[in-house]
């Protein structure tokens, strides 16, 4: 259907326009069960249509909540129309943008919701499982959720296809006390692509995991506090990831480097230490499928791996079709859409810092006074690559071995200074996906890395 209405008007477009067509299918589920109780119990369903026209250097868009052939053909004449008044007033034309042809492939499968029942179910067996075998928790909870993004998109250039975004979690949530009597708590996101009957088809197999976090929360009971001041610190791969997505990945996202980055005076030089290397991968990672892989972004550009820092060195930026001519690089595919109603903008994928050669038990071994930090529950940075986060888990390393476990605390720092200490990388990778990715509009987005010996920032109590 697509094809068939956007290529009558493309073919009367101008050689120096461009236009997509889109449709779209957000679905979101989430069950809650807290100490027991069933506190949320929620489906939603999101669709439509929208197209985007490109004009002389500036798009225009139009959306609608409704996938058929006369939405599809109002949106894009709408579009053009906001793209010609826009093209009319804007300062000077900046010329064609580069075709990227491609062949539409037509849709296949789909993604198939489970009926909500069984979210509601598994998560009470894991409740079960936790109050019978943890009574002295002050309180739990359990999160079923899944969410996924399908999308049909064609192009002027004859590019286009299918793409689906399927992911599924188990959130557990474990609240006590320190000895003090002070509220702790520590949680466990299990999952990652794919719907929720292929991912959870047996509790039991996350009694492990609810194990170690018991354990943790247990040894966090007996926890004190971090020493402030700028210490020699293990950040796990967790935290890792974290870094490489907030304080490194904004800042090199080509339309945040325009914005005046620290990035965009940086290309080209040295903005880590020799031993760190970080890529946005799109759809395939050290050999395996990243956590949530992107074959085809919301252009039409195939999407493929945005290498930014290359043994130290700012080696590249994520860009669109647009921002990529501008800096003479290649489009990646980093442009997407969360919903129906929103324009593409250049978006992280798979965000990580690769593994390197060192043996975690031996960067531990080579602290002689600091800490490993294991667990994260928030993060912010700027444009400037200034960071803080939050670290709900870790321990102190004394002599070379793991102490006592450490209470909350904050670390903090600027990224492309900080990244100049890392002196040793695990060989150990550690993904997360669980998360959205908040710039502008919410993403789904993987973000990983290895453990990472550095000097950073700790806030103590």
């Amino acid at each position: 259907m697509l094809h068939d209405i956007v290529s009558p008007m493309c073919a009367a477009m101008g050689s120096d326009s461009h236009a997509e067509l889109r449709t779209q299918l957000n679905r979101s589920c989430r069950v809650t069960l807290l100490s027991g109780n069933l506190t949320a119990n929620a489906k939603s369903e999101t669709s439509g249509v929208c197209a985007r026209v490109y004009r002389g250097g500036v798009y225009g868009f139009s959306s609608m909540a409704e996938c058929s052939a006369d939405a599809a053909a109002a949106v894009l004449r709408a579009a053009d129309e906001n793209a010609r008044f826009m093209d009319r007033r804007a300062p000077g034309g900046k010329g064609a943008l580069p075709m990227i042809p491609g062949d539409f492939r037509p849709v296949t499968g789909g993604v198939q919701d489970p009926d909500q029942k069984l979210y509601a179910d598994f998560a009470k067996e894991i409740d079960a499982y936790i109050a019978g075998k943890y009574p002295n928790l002050s309180s739990r909870a359990v999160v079923a959720t899944a969410d996924s993004m399908e999308k049909i998109l064609v192009t002027s250039d004859g590019a286009g296809g299918y793409t689906a975004i399927p992911r599924s979690y188990i959130y557990i949530f474990l609240n006590a006390e320190t000895t003090a009597g002070a509220p702790i708590e520590l949680f466990k996101a299990v999952g990652g692509s794919g719907t929720f009957d292929k991912n959870f088809t047996d509790p039991a197999k996350l009694y492990p995991e609810i194990d170690s976090l018991y354990e943790q929360i247990m040894q966090k009971r007996e926890g004190i506090y971090a020493e402030a001041g700028l210490k020699t610190c293990i950040l796990s791969g967790e935290l890792t990831g974290m870094l490489a997505h907030e304080a490194v990945g904004h800042t090199v996202e080509a339309d945040l480097v325009l914005g005046g980055s620290v990035a965009a005076h940086n290309l080209g030089k040295v903005v880590a230490s020799e031993k760190v290397n970080l890529v946005d991968f799109a759809h395939t990672a050290l050999g395996v499928e990243a956590p949530l892989p992107v074959y085809l972004d919301d252009e039409g550009t195939p999407a493929v791996d945005a290498e930014i820092i290359k043994d130290g060195v700012l080696v590249g930026y994520m860009n669109s079709r647009e921002s990529a001519q501008h800096f003479g690089m290649n489009p990646t595919g980093n442009a997407r859409a969360y919903s129906f109603s929103d324009e593409p903008l250049i978006r992280m994928r798979n965000t990580a810092v690769l593994p390197g050669k060192d043996k975690l038990e031996d960067m531990i071994a080579s602290v002689e006074d600091g800490y490993y930090f294991t667990s994260t529950n928030n993060g912010q940075a700027d444009t400037t690559g200034e960071f803080m986060f939050g670290v709900c888990m870790g321990y102190e390393i004394k002599n070379g071995k793991l102490g006592r476990a450490i209470l909350d605390t904050t670390i903090s720092g600027v990224a492309f200074d900080m990244l100049k200490t890392v002196d040793m990388v695990s060989d150990q990778m550690h993904w997360t996906s669980s998360g959205y990715c908040g710039k502008k509009q919410p993403m789904p987005v993987g973000c990983g890395g290895s453990d990472i010996r550095c000097k950073i920032t700790v806030g103590g109590r």
